[in-house]
């Protein structure tokens, strides 16, 4: 397998005011950005191997334009509070590996903030809202292997590398064939309950403990 997860996202309120649990519980904050074009906007944790964006809609106008459109993340955040699941995974190519097909089929997506003739391939089940959105960057790399200009805090009290991502959907199987062929890869785990729900294990759980930021935010950590 040449790929990985780069970073997951949840919708969120406008400016992610969960984000204030999340530093008061101990992570510290990254990055922010704009994408400029797509009328999203995030707030940002950075770990060793992953990032966990938090992403809002804050142009509805970009958002719902003719080249966003294809990509559902108006639908999905402005579905969220109803059955739209808020999640996006992203993979990314392992550094040193030969490059594989990727797990499921895609479409590319070039939005205006890269530059031209680079794209971030889609999924094909986009439209389903009631799984995760799933995509690919081709340029990204691991967060502890940024160059010193644009090197984000990795280290945070409790954790600093992800070893588990588990996702709970609200729909019964069967799924797509495309979430059924990235959970075939073992990078994610997912089960079928009540809500909508992230889990994140840091540093294999070691320590037994957890942290739940619901309602605030459909998260619980593990450390």
């Amino acid at each position: 397998m040449a790929f990985e997860l780069d970073h997951l996202f949840i919708c969120t309120a406008p400016n992610a005011p969960a984000a204030e649990q999340l530093v008061q519980f101990g992570l510290v904050e990254g990055r922010s950005n704009r994408h400029a074009g797509q009328g999203t906007a995030n707030r940002c944790f950075f770990f060793h191997n992953l990032m966990l964006e938090l992403l809002w809609v804050h142009n509805a106008a970009e958002a719902q334009s003719e080249v966003t459109r294809p990509t559902y993340l108006w639908e999905r955040w402005a579905g969220r509070s109803q059955n739209a699941c808020p999640f996006g995974l992203c993979l990314r190519p392992i550094e040193g590996q030969v490059h594989e097909v990727l797990p499921f089929p895609s479409w590319d997506y070039q939005p205006i903030y890269l530059p031209p003739g680079v794209a971030i391939p889609i999924a094909t089940n986009v439209s389903v809202l009631t799984e995760p959105m799933l995509f690919y960057l081709p340029f990204a790399k691991r967060q502890d292997s940024y160059p010193e200009a644009k090197a984000q805090p990795l280290d945070h009290a409790f954790g600093c590398e992800v070893t588990r991502v588990s996702l709970t959907l609200t729909q019964s199987p069967p799924r797509s064939g495309e979430l059924e062929a990235l959970s075939a890869t073992n990078l994610i785990t997912i089960q079928t309950g009540p809500a909508y729900l992230m889990e994140l294990g840091f540093d294999g759980e070691t320590q037994g403990q957890h942290h739940d930021f619901r309602p605030a935010l459909p998260l619980i950590i593990h450390w």
